[in-house]
């Protein structure tokens, strides 16, 4: 997968996350593709430990793991916070 690819992949996970969970605080663009990145990354581990396959490419399959982990980074990044 390419840097445009998961420059894609990561602002759209960063948005739907912030969509599912609101974050306290309002972020940036840049700051929605790199939760969104890190995200897709906490995802294909969490998605692989379960038996499927990790991001594989610009597609939806690839967008819900990486939203599904940036949920997961902002749900831990709240227990910490609060």
């Amino acid at each position: 997968m390419g840097l445009l690819s998961w420059i894609i992949v990561g602002g759209l996970a960063g948005w739907l996350s912030t969509k599912i969970i609101t974050p306290k605080k309002k972020k940036g663009c840049f700051s929605g593709i790199a939760l969104g990145i890190f995200g897709a990354i906490v995802g294909g581990f969490l998605v692989s430990l379960m038996g499927g396959s990790k991001v594989t490419g610009l597609n939806l399959y690839s967008i819900l793991v990486a939203t599904l982990g940036a949920v997961v980074v902002i749900w831990v990044a709240r227990q910490f916070n609060d």
